[in-house]
C-alpha cells in the first residue's frame, strides 16, 4: 500500500513537471524548458536525454525493460518525456526531431497500452494527440 502511494503521489508530481515545461515551451522560454527537461529525465531515469535519443525506435522497449530493468513507471515517464519533448522541438521549428520523438513516446505508450492493460484515459488522449501530430508532421 505505502508504495503505490509513493508511485501515484510521483506520477502526480511528474504532470506537474510535464505541466510546468509545457507551460515554458507556449511563453517561448525554449532554454528553460530543455533545462528542466534534462533535469527531470536524470532525476527521474538516471540518464541523461541523450542516452534515450540514441536507442533506436525498434530497440527501445526492449531494451529498456531487458537491458535497463524498467518498470511500468519508467516507461511511462519516459513516454512523457519523449512527447514534451516533441512539442518542444516542434516550437523550435525542428520538424525532424519532433517527429522522432512523436513516433517514440506513441511506440511507448501503445506498449504500455498493450502489455500492461491498465486503462487511462490520459493515456488515450496524449496517443490521440500524438498521433495527431504525427499525421500533421508527415503531411508537411
Amino acid at each position: 500500500m505505502y508504495q503505490q502511494d509513493y508511485i501515484l503521489r510521483m506520477v502526480d508530481m511528474f504532470g506537474e513537471m510535464i505541466a510546468v515545461i509545457l507551460g515554458l515551451i507556449k511563453k517561448g522560454e525554449y532554454k528553460q524548458a530543455s533545462l528542466r527537461l534534462d533535469k527531470i529525465y536524470y532525476d527521474m531515469l538516471k540518464q541523461d536525454s541523450s542516452f534515450f535519443h540514441r536507442i533506436p525506435e525498434e530497440e527501445l522497449t526492449n531494451k529498456l525493460l531487458n537491458e535497463h530493468n524498467f518498470t511500468n513507471g519508467h516507461l511511462e515517464i519516459l513516454a512523457g518525456l519523449f512527447d514534451a519533448e516533441a512539442e518542444l522541438k516542434l516550437a523550435q521549428g525542428n520538424r525532424t526531431e519532433s517527429l522522432e520523438y512523436s513516433r517514440k513516446s506513441l511506440i511507448i505508450y501503445e506498449f504500455i497500452d498493450k502489455e500492461f492493460k491498465i486503462y487511462s484515459q490520459e493515456r488515450i488522449d496524449r496517443m490521440s494527440a500524438i498521433r495527431e501530430r504525427l499525421e500533421s508532421l508527415q503531411k508537411n
